[in-house]
């Protein structure tokens, strides 16, 4: 623990305040026995006859004191004189306890950085919730969700996978989709399904991969790469080997458009009409894993490139995506449904108990909780990637949910935590000072209301 450097003015504050206590040593209060002593002796004037003289030289002094109407208050700078008069030496805040009082002092603020983390410390009640909400997501991902694959019928994977599947092919039918991507308003310069209309060789470029490979196709960095390359006349792609290329496409001219809003508009229509087709809308960034060449996995040493090519071409695309999510967005409701239910039977407002924010000085736990009910979720999707040896059975949302949270966790619990920590003590501090300063000036107003005090 390093040592304390004081600045001058803490030194001078310091200096003070030993000067003070000093002269408060110097002061003989009475004691219990003076103050019986003095009744005692009023008991015994009061019974022989003596009350009546008592009374008339009270109301002399009392009036003596009356007549005293003026006090005078030093100066800060005139404090500071005096007390460098009889104290010369430099001496630290320590200096001013004693050795049981240091102690004292160091119980007090571990007993409130004590508090601190009770505030913030899963309760049994609060793991649940968190054991629960993983053990559910993790439940659905591996019975509900699959493991997609191709058949007879198209893409197939889980009950609910399924039920996602035909619910947007019955809000986008693919006929309908095939059709609108024929219209001019629905093309764009990034959609060359192979390499007869490119200038520059993009490797692996077909009908069965062009969108994995076009960046534009993404549904995420489609809106920046894919709006610019519209409005461009280019495609940006990063091709099977890993190569970024990003060129012209000179016959696809007329499908530029010069407007922002005309070219965003134009990049929804696209995807739209991709959403449905056989080789449908990658999954978000699915196309940045093309630039990992590397890797040997599996009993054919395939890099990670290559697994993730192989899983686009079996069916792990945008509608599995919106599928993978739904048991990760339940873990959000349960356990933010939880949080905000345990918060308002604790005695807790409705407004300081909605699970909106992470702010972790508002809502101590929530943070935590959800990163502890996503570690499950992502433990048991690990087990069922283990056991089921397919890189198709990841839960690619959850991971990212998992990522995130350990981000946020990590951060907080190295960064956060101990400022927020010491924000905490410190505002408990200047709270009981400032009680302390509202005391000594009601006292001080008591004793002297009937004087005429002069600052200097």
């Amino acid at each position: 623990m390093h040592e304390h450097k004081y600045t001058e003015e803490e030194y001078q504050k310091n200096k003070l305040l030993l000067y003070q206590d000093n002269q408060l040593k110097k002061i003989h209060f009475p004691n219990k026995q003076l103050s019986d002593d003095i009744l005692s002796s009023e008991s015994l004037l009061n019974s022989i006859g003596y009350g009546d003289k008592i009374t008339t030289i009270s109301k002399k002094n009392n009036q003596k004191q009356k007549e005293k109407k003026t006090i005078y208050v030093p100066s800060w700078e005139e404090i500071c004189q005096e007390a460098n008069k009889n104290i010369e030496e430099e001496c630290c805040l320590t200096s001013l306890f004693s050795t049981q009082e240091l102690l004292e002092n160091k119980e007090y603020i571990n007993k409130l950085n004590n508090e601190f983390k009770e505030l913030h410390k899963l309760d049994k009640i609060d793991i649940t919730i968190c054991a629960f909400a993983g053990i559910i997501s993790g439940i659905i991902d591996i019975l509900l969700v699959g493991i997609p694959g191709p058949s007879t019928n198209g893409v197939k994977a889980g009950t609910l996978s399924n039920y996602v599947r035909e619910y947007f092919e019955k809000k986008f039918p693919p006929e309908e989709m095939e059709r609108l991507g024929q219209k001019k308003a629905y093309k764009v310069s990034y959609d060359a399904q192979d390499n007869r209309n490119t200038i520059e060789y993009i490797e692996g470029l077909s009908s069965y991969y062009h969108r994995l490979l076009s960046l534009g196709h993404d549904p995420l960095l489609g809106f920046l790469v894919g709006v610019l390359d519209i409005m461009t006349g280019r495609m940006t792609t990063i091709d099977k080997s890993g190569k970024i290329v990003s060129q012209i496409m000179e016959n696809y001219n007329n499908r530029k458009e010069t407007y922002l809003f005309y070219a965003i508009a134009k990049q929804i229509r696209h995807l739209k009409s991709d959403i449905t087709t056989s080789m449908g809308l990658p999954v978000p960034l699915m196309g940045l894993f093309n630039l990992f060449q590397f890797g040997k996995i599996g009993e054919y040493n395939q890099t990670i490139a290559e697994i993730v090519q192989g899983m686009y071409y079996e069916g792990y695309d945008f509608i599995h995506f919106c599928s993978m999510s739904i048991p990760v967005m339940l873990t959000e409701i349960i356990v933010r449904l939880s949080y905000c239910f345990k918060r308002m039977k604790e005695g807790y407002p409705l407004k300081d108990s909605l699970p909106y924010s992470l702010n972790r000085e508002k809502r101590p736990k929530l943070g935590t909780m959800l990163f502890l009910s996503h570690s499950f979720a992502t433990f048991i999707n690990t087990g069922k990637v283990y056991f089921s040896k397919n890189p198709m059975a990841i839960n690619y949302p959850q991971w990212l949910a998992f990522g995130k949270y350990t981000f946020q966790q990590i951060k907080w619990s190295l960064y956060e935590k101990p400022e927020l920590q010491n924000k905490y003590v410190m505002n408990k501090l200047f709270e009981e000072r400032e009680l302390l300063l509202n005391e000594v000036n009601d006292t001080f107003n008591n004793i002297f209301s009937d004087y005429e005090i002069i600052f200097g």
